[in-house]
């Protein structure tokens, strides 16, 4: 299992699934982050936190957190 947090920057993936429940959950499904969706890292912060990525034509920062609860592919 392939999460968020663990791609390198300029890669593109596909989201796969979404763990976390309740609200956490809903609020990375509101920032676009659904299943099939295509995500490009575009940048890591020096510390890895957070982590700028380019969802639906738009640039989203995320925590490393968050990223950990979105598996991809």
């Amino acid at each position: 299992m392939k999460t968020l947090n663990q791609i390198a920057c300029g890669e593109t993936v596909t989201v796969l699934k979404l763990h976390g429940e309740g609200s956490i959950k809903r609020r990375i499904m509101d920032m676009g982050l659904t299943k099939g969706t295509q995500v490009m890292v575009r940048k890591v912060a020096p510390l890895g936190d957070p982590i700028e990525l380019n969802v639906r034509g738009y640039d989203l920062s995320l925590r490393k957190s968050d990223a950990k609860m979105v598996e991809v592919d």
